[in-house]
């Protein structure tokens, strides 16, 4: 029997770990660590210090290289492909270090639930038992840095991809948008008038950066930033609220 643990980590910092997160990391037999090459190695580095602050077992710790995605104009059957890879390189490890049976720990970036594929790509594994322990959004940590509500008084709010941004625009029936996974700051192709927004990258980090204002000023801003901190960095991790201004 093998048990497998998706576990919410938010954006990175122990801090954000829940008390039901550091039990089922101690509880685990095997925690996998993915690593997402040198231009990412802060995100591993991130896992191993989670791991080294919370484990108070001894838990085996190995890390993995992570396919590539192809990176090509079918982009659902790139991912379908992708996670394929990933659940493959998963069941290989369960296989060599859990022989009899055990419980694994995998540490997802936010929760499992929101944007994230673990549990797509666990759905694939046979003779798995699949339990979730939540975690901090970043959607949460974006709302605490800036001291806002996410949504205005008996509002909806719609949680979207810079991609769809980009591809279908503003979506009807809602005034706040939240924006996630967009690598092109999809912002910049709606008419910034009347739109505010607060944006935050490396949440949660030391490096953590804030902007926020109407997006005709600080839209520009937000995109040169941006850009310098991912040259620094070698990679960004952002996100951000767009809310239509009403009538003064």
């Amino acid at each position: 029997m093998i048990i497998l643990h998706l576990i919410g980590i938010g954006t990175g910092n122990p801090d954000h770990l829940t008390f039901a997160a550091a039990k089922a990391m101690n509880a685990a037999d095997l925690i996998l660590l993915p690593r997402k090459g040198d231009a990412k190695s802060d995100l591993i580095d991130l896992r191993r210090a989670i791991c080294a602050e919370l484990l108070t077992n001894p838990v085996q710790i190995v890390e993995f290289d992570m396919p590539l995605r192809d990176d090509r104009h079918d982009y659902v059957g790139a991912v379908i492909g992708w996670h394929d890879a990933i659940a493959a390189l998963w069941m290989e490890q369960i296989t060599a270090r859990l022989p009899d049976g055990g419980t694994l720990a995998l540490l997802v970036w936010g929760d499992p639930s929101l944007y994230d594929s673990s549990l797509r790509i666990a759905a694939r594994l046979p003779d798995v038992e699949v339990r979730v322990v939540p975690g901090i959004t970043s959607i949460q940590v974006l709302t605490a840095a800036h001291a806002i509500c996410l949504n205005d008084l008996a509002e909806p709010v719609l949680i979207t991809t810079g991609r769809r941004l980009r591809e279908q625009g503003w979506p009807d029936g809602a005034d706040s948008l939240v924006v996630m996974l967009d690598g092109h700051c999809a912002f910049q192709t709606l008419p910034a008038e009347g739109i505010d927004i607060w944006w935050g990258a490396y949440l949660g980090m030391p490096q953590e950066t804030l902007a926020q204002g109407p997006l005709t000023v600080a839209g520009p801003e937000i995109i040169q930033r941006r850009a310098a901190l991912r040259q620094a960095h070698g990679w960004i991790m952002d996100i951000y609220l767009l809310r239509k201004r009403g009538p003064v």
